[in-house]
């Protein structure tokens, strides 16, 4: 007997009809003779639809009432599936974050988690029942509910695997598994059997969408097993899991390539060259809590000044160039450039520790289809590259092609 935790995405949540499917797929890990616990997400555009309502009731609302609301998606599709499952004869019952509780800190709207209190779970588990409990929420300090942030229910379902020590954490969307790039770009990419937590957490922190990074993250810090999985058909998914259970590793030298198109370029001319320049420039950024993720300081001028270059989020640009402007004088800078027609490209793979040249290849094969580098980041398992975003498509197809990546295609 296994003891496992089911998480459904709002796609796989998105009606009735499709609540009963998942219950039927619940209903199988029962009569396997698994203890299950499910964590479901709203149904799909039910959380847009509830951020909408606040906006327009208040620009300015509480952010305490906000979660209150948004919250509520979840609390839907929980009690639905519960009343799904013991519709086809599976004991279930579901459970509010307050309700366990699953405890937070009290960043309304970001919430982290604290811990889980599982006394609850195990005791349902123990009588044979289903414990279904809503994603994305729980409660902080004065009983106020919270929530996590666009794509927490991945995190919850996580963190809840982790506290009840589950021996595998399942999380059902509408892809089958992933790939070794966007199979929308290429048609022959790879499903991948098994990837590394670390590899999982680089792909998804530059643009790969099949699970959300703080999720995880998580799963590394506790050692979760990971599976992710289609809610419509039944192929096998992938496992996401450490170094350890990764066969022949050294010969994986790239995992898998990922875009991303939300990115914007800002280069700051003549910036004085000298001591506590560059603190000067990301300062203010960093108060206004903007991520900056691409660096480049180009070669001094003769005049003592360099330029720098940089990325931001897309949707953080204007208020990077506001915040930029407004510190111009303490920077020193004589021009402000901003560019978005560009899109980061990013290889990843464990085998790049014990491999020469991984990233020489990956420069030569994009020179020799003629698109230019704007600027190059590094970890000891990725690299990333800007370039111009009309050269996106192409820019993956020809890297995967250059490692080897493409599937082989099966004779008619």
């Amino acid at each position: 007997m296994a003891r496992i935790v089911m998480k459904f995405g709002g796609t796989s949540m998105a009606g009735v009809e499709r609540i009963r499917a998942v219950a039927e797929r619940v209903k199988r890990e029962v009569d396997a003779g698994n203890q299950v616990a499910v964590v479901v997400s709203a149904m799909a555009g039910e959380t847009d639809r509830l951020v909408a309502f606040c906006r327009e009731v208040s620009p300015l609302y509480d952010p305490r009432e906000y979660d209150v609301v948004v919250a509520s998606g979840e609390q839907v599709t929980s009690g639905l599936l519960a009343i799904s499952l013991q519709a086809i004869g599976v004991p279930a019952r579901s459970w509010m974050g307050w309700q366990l509780p699953i405890r937070t800190s009290d960043g309304h709207g970001s919430a982290r988690i604290a811990e889980i209190d599982t006394a609850t779970l195990d005791a349902a588990l123990a009588e044979g029942k289903v414990a279904v409990i809503p994603g994305f929420q729980g409660v902080a300090a004065g009983e106020r509910v919270t929530t996590l942030g666009r794509g927490g229910s991945d995190t919850s379902a996580v963190a809840v695997a982790a506290a009840m020590k589950a021996d595998r954490c399942d999380i059902y969307t509408d892809v089958d598994g992933v790939y070794t790039t966007d199979p929308r770009i290429v048609p022959r990419a790879r499903k991948l059997q098994k990837i590394t937590y670390e590899e999982m957490l680089e792909l998804a922190s530059v643009g790969a969408k099949v699970l959300q990074t703080r999720s995880v993250g998580l799963a590394m810090k506790e050692k979760v097993r990971l599976q992710v999985l289609s809610s419509f058909d039944d192929r096998p998914g992938t496992m996401i899991v450490g170094d350890e259970e990764v066969d022949n590793m050294e010969r994986q030298l790239i995992t898998g390539i990922a875009h991303d198109k939300n990115e914007a370029k800002i280069t700051l001319t003549d910036v004085p060259d000298r001591p506590g320049a560059v603190a000067s420039i990301f300062a203010p950024l960093a108060d206004g809590n903007i991520n900056v993720d691409m660096i480049v300081q180009n070669i001094a001028h003769d005049t003592g000044s360099t330029d720098v270059t940089f990325t931001v989020p897309s949707v953080e640009l204007a208020r990077s160039l506001d915040l930029l402007d407004k510190a111009k004088a303490a920077i020193g800078f004589t021009r402000m450039v901003h560019d978005t027609n560009v899109s980061k490209i990013t290889i990843v793979g464990v085998g790049m520790k014990s491999h020469a040249g991984v990233a020489a290849k990956m420069f030569k094969t994009l020179g020799d289809r003629g698109i230019n580098i704007q600027a190059i980041t590094t970890s000891e398992i990725k690299v990333s590259v800007l370039i111009e975003e009309d050269y996106t498509e192409l820019a993956v197809r020809v890297l995967h092609t250059a490692y080897g990546l493409d599937a082989e295609q099966v004779a008619a």
